[in-house]
């Protein structure tokens, strides 16, 4: 999947008026979970990625393997994309399927495990809410 493709099946699933707010929902989502991962991590991860965004996760991050929950994510990407918490939390998700529907199962499952879950409501399992749910097509149907 090149650029074009990944931004266009992005800005179609959220519905978003134009190129400019998909890049900024793609920017946000990757670079706050680029700098929530270990380098190594982020670089699994980008390597399946087209070039124009493999870059959010590895150089845009500020600092790799920072140490923030489930609130804090949400509320960095929504300050970055300039939206209110539950759109960024919705945007991060699905942004987060497709990058999961490009990567090999061993780098998703590396994700999901440097990323810890709690027993409360607000954890780090919500980032992966619709590919738990089937992925987009299964989503898109409910």
């Amino acid at each position: 999947m090149d650029f074009d493709e990944f931004t266009g099946t992005v800005q179609h699933r959220l519905e978003l008026p134009g190129t400019g707010e998909t890049v900024r929902a793609i920017r946000a989502t990757l670079m706050t979970l680029g700098s929530r991962i270990p380098a190594g991590a982020a670089e699994d991860l980008a390597a399946s990625l087209p070039m124009e965004i493999d870059w959010y996760l590895t150089g845009a991050a500020d600092e790799h393997g920072q140490r923030f929950d489930w609130r804090e994510f949400v509320a960095r990407v929504g300050e970055i994309e300039r939206t209110d918490p539950p759109k960024a939390a919705y945007h991060a998700q699905v942004v987060v399927d497709l990058v999961g529907s490009l990567v090999p199962p061993s780098d998703l499952q590396q994700l999901r495990d440097q990323l810890p879950e709690s027993e409360s409501d607000e954890n780090w399992g919500k980032l992966f809410g619709v590919i738990d749910a089937g992925g987009w097509e299964e989503h898109e149907r409910s």
